[in-house]
């Protein structure tokens, strides 16, 4: 079983290109090699492979490094399934995490993150989750982005740390991850996490 993340940058020319895709890019590159594992294509459209249960942390990830400019957004459809057919490029590739992917980023409306996968109510109830999360993340400034990025990268780090490197003081790191909804966020990749396992 893998996962396949299909997404494109919402309101991509909004932002210097310059800016944002080498950041997208960095991130892209700590999951594997381009274009095998990631791939960037039509310049703002962008295919990912990566196991289950990387995938929704990912996603989030990919999510904060975009919102930190302002006027940036991303759409994003996880696909998990299985790869009946590989190629050097992921985007040449085949099988049913790569339809689910394609399936679930087609029928993005309103959403910007959703997740189709072969068990029909573990995706009903997952797909409600990410829908209340989105209340939340709509509302992420560039500064909460960054501060739920460098939270995500190392879920152990302390506050004390994070205001040292961001050059902050504590009690607005503290009132700031409450405000970003990080520990909604831990709640809910411990959930999937949970059932990604038992399903897998």
């Amino acid at each position: 079983m893998i996962a396949v993340i299909t997404g494109d940058i919402i309101n991509s020319r909004a932002e210097d290109v310059g800016v944002w895709l080498p950041e997208l890019k960095t991130e892209l590159k700590k999951i594997g090699s381009d274009p095998k594992d990631w791939e960037i294509y039509r310049g703002d459209s962008f295919q990912l492979k990566t196991t289950p249960e990387q995938a929704l942390k990912i996603a989030l990830v990919l999510k904060t490094v975009l919102k930190q400019f302002k006027t940036l957004d991303v759409r994003m459809a996880i696909g998990i399934g299985e790869e009946s057919y590989t190629s050097e490029k992921v985007t040449e590739a085949n099988g049913s995490a790569y339809i689910n992917s394609g399936e679930c980023f087609e029928d993005l409306k309103k959403q910007t993150l959703a997740i189709k996968t072969p068990w029909q109510e573990f995706n009903i109830v997952l797909n409600l989750v990410l829908d209340v999360l989105e209340l939340t993340i709509n509302n992420w400034t560039p500064n909460y982005a960054l501060l739920i990025k460098e939270s995500l990268k190392d879920t152990s780090v302390t506050q004390k740390e994070l205001a040292d490197r961001l050059d902050k003081k504590q009690s607005n790191i503290s009132t700031s991850l409450k405000k970003a909804g990080f520990d909604e966020i831990l709640k809910i990749l411990d959930y999937y996490n949970t059932q990604i396992k038992k399903l897998c």
